[in-house]
């Protein structure tokens, strides 16, 4: 008599989680895109083995922008849920002069996960940046690295930066035929401080597209400091008895 033999029991769950990450925090020129990407565990296998990994290692250039491309589609093809939010150059500013950087990222991290379906767990990179949102969901966790260690944070990382380079690439064309050819990325190297100051030389004022906040000291010579003035924290209080 043949005996029925058991299916194969799944030896691991196949757990759905969030990543987070952002591309664009560090650059002088252009918007800051933040992504989330829930993965459940066999999409994120197959796309290891597909070669994802931390946006970062995939070097710069068209080369690089083509491959982060490539992956950014099969990741969307792949995961479960995936958003993005582009914050502008003007956001950024009235934040950082408020002192508030982070926690605008983890506002729209908040808008991310509030958007996104229910999963086993939470991952963000950035260990201090995002570690108040422990305390709001209890399946979250922050961490250094963490596009190193988790395909859905690389995932995310991938989504960001494709989209950060594809906004970057649209600002590269409005100026080209004025500055010549553009590279650098809008982040805080040798090319990206020639452009602006050959545009700062033709214009005399910085691009559109510059954050304000950021220091241009390589420009002070022909338009001085451009900066906001930071807002004065401690007059708030006298403010509001003023007004009482």
């Amino acid at each position: 008599m043949m005996r029925a033999v058991p299916r194969k029991q799944q030896l691991f769950p196949n757990r759905l989680t969030l990543g987070i990450d952002e591309a664009g925090r560090g650059p002088s020129i252009g918007p800051m895109v933040m992504a989330a990407v829930a993965l459940d565990s066999k999409a994120a296998a197959a796309l290891t083995r597909k070669g994802l990994r931390d946006s970062k290692t995939y070097g710069a250039g068209e080369d690089a922008h083509a491959i982060r491309c490539d992956l950014a589609a099969e990741v969307r093809a792949r995961a479960v849920f995936v958003a993005t939010i582009e914050v502008e150059h003007t956001e950024i500013d009235e934040r950082v002069c408020r002192g508030e950087l982070n926690v605008l990222e983890r506002e729209k991290a908040t808008l991310l996960i509030e958007q996104a379906p229910k999963v086993d767990k939470i991952i963000a990179d950035g260990k201090r940046m995002f570690a108040a949102l422990g305390a709001k969901y209890p399946h979250f966790i922050s961490c250094d690295r963490a596009e190193e260690e988790h395909a859905s944070v690389a995932a995310a990382s991938v989504v960001a930066k494709a989209l950060r380079d594809t906004r970057f690439h649209a600002i590269k064309q409005r100026y080209e035929d004025d500055c010549g050819p553009i590279t650098g990325g809008g982040y805080a190297n040798a090319a990206t401080r020639k452009w602006v100051r050959a545009y700062v030389e033709k214009y005399g004022r910085l691009p559109d597209e510059a954050r304000r906040s950021w220091p241009f000291p390589f420009v002070f010579d022909l338009i001085g400091d451009q900066r906001p003035p930071k807002v004065q924290t401690e007059l708030f209080g006298l403010l509001e008895t003023a007004s009482d």
